[in-house]
């Protein structure tokens, strides 16, 4: 009886044995499961944050390039705008001396029965009003 008695308390006893080892092991395999989707959520987020930042200086990258050729065309505009205006300008300028020129000499040759002279203001006017003109554009574009 005694080897009947020494059998059955160390048959329970591995069964508890067996049981709570299996329970450990159910466990500890549901925590690793838990860490690596927790693992695999954060590289995700992670790895999100990285390509958006990426994303966002490429695009700015592009707007600069894109903006900076948008300047350039401004400025090649700009530059032949005013060297034309300019030209214009120097142009009314020798019209303006021209006629200042031949207003002087008509002063000096008029006599009472010609009237050149109010001709040659008239003109003289127009133009001055066309050189003022063009100097508020010249002002403008600077």
């Amino acid at each position: 009886m005694t080897r009947s008695d020494d059998m059955k308390p160390s048959a329970p006893s591995s069964d508890i044995h067996h049981t709570r080892s299996a329970k450990g092991k159910a466990g500890s395999s549901i925590k690793l499961f838990l860490v690596m989707w927790i693992v695999l959520i954060a590289l995700g987020v992670v790895g999100t944050y990285y390509y958006s930042n990426h994303l966002q200086q490429q695009m700015i990258n592009q707007l600069q390039a894109h903006n900076q050729q948008q300047i350039a065309a401004l400025k090649t505009d700009y530059e032949n705008q005013l060297t034309t205006i300019s030209k214009e300008v120097e142009d009314l300028q020798g019209q303006v001396q021209s006629f200042n020129e031949l207003l002087t000499f008509t002063k000096d040759n008029a006599s009472n029965k010609t009237d050149n002279s109010n001709k040659l203001y008239t003109q003289l006017s127009e133009v001055k009003k066309q050189l003022e003109t063009l100097q508020k554009k010249m002002d403008l574009l600077k």
